[in-house]
């Protein structure tokens, strides 16, 4: 296999152990290792890729339910965020990408490493889940980040673990699975791209396995502080490659 396709199975396997306990994150996970060796604009739709793959996992290793009446609006604005996503996809670039990524990484893993001191956040109703909805849809073109926005607003709406994991789950499967046929209409998910789909299919199953067993048998939280860690340094580390090479 060439580099990219083994820097592509090995980001995969760590992403698909993350998403297996934490019922997301794949795409932050995958995302923090292929910015290094990956195009973009393949890693973006691979994400996708992936992060659907792990939730139809996770989705028959882990049953939670639905959570009808608290999922509906994160759908509803993620309706409107992923055709928005998929436009901005093809404007990427490179060393802008590392500075928006690392700065997500940053900014957003601190804030969720920081949520058990936070307030329990009750305002806004259905309109504010509507909304964090829609820029998960956005950002699920642009990256397979469609969870990342959603669990740390679920975490602080105080949601229980088997709801926010429910919802979470759910979500991230009905809206990847949308940017997934969007993704394919645009053209962007072809079959020249079979290969690639291989290969991370193949190297998450088993760790996503792993990972969904992990999180029936032991609370996830050690592992998510852990993994939140390590994506703030390489965050950081993304942040410094791309500052000096744009200067």
């Amino acid at each position: 296999m060439t580099t990219e396709l083994w820097i592509l199975a090995f980001g995969a396997a760590v992403a698909g152990l993350v998403q297996g306990i934490s019922g997301f994150a794949f795409a932050m996970v995958a995302m923090s290792i292929w910015v290094w060796g990956v195009d973009p604009q393949l890693a973006a739709v691979m994400a996708v890729f992936g992060g659907f793959t792990g939730q139809v996992i996770s989705v028959i290793r882990v049953r939670r339910g639905w959570h009808v009446s608290l999922l509906w609006p994160f759908l509803v604005g993620s309706a409107i965020g992923i055709p928005i996503g998929t436009r901005l996809l093809p404007l990427l670039d490179p060393n802008r990408f590392k500075l928006v990524l690392g700065s997500l990484l940053v900014v957003c893993c601190s804030a969720m490493l920081a949520t058990s001191r936070l307030p329990k956040i009750e305002k806004g109703g259905r309109l504010a889940d509507a909304g964090v909805g829609l820029l998960g849809g956005v950002m699920a073109p642009l990256s397979g980040f469609s969870g990342l926005a959603p669990a740390l607003w679920c975490t602080l709406r105080g949601y229980t673990k088997d709801a926010h994991r429910a919802v979470m789950q759910n979500f991230n499967l009905i809206v990847l699975g949308a940017t997934l046929a969007s993704l394919a209409w645009s053209g962007r998910l072809h079959t020249g791209l079979a290969p690639q789909m291989a290969v991370v299919a193949g190297s998450l199953i088993v760790p996503s396995i792993w990972g969904s067993k992990i999180y029936i048998g032991m609370s996830p939280t050690a592992f998510r502080n852990t993994v939140l860690w390590l994506l703030i340094f390489a965050g950081a580390a993304m942040l410094a490659a791309a500052l000096g090479a744009m200067m």
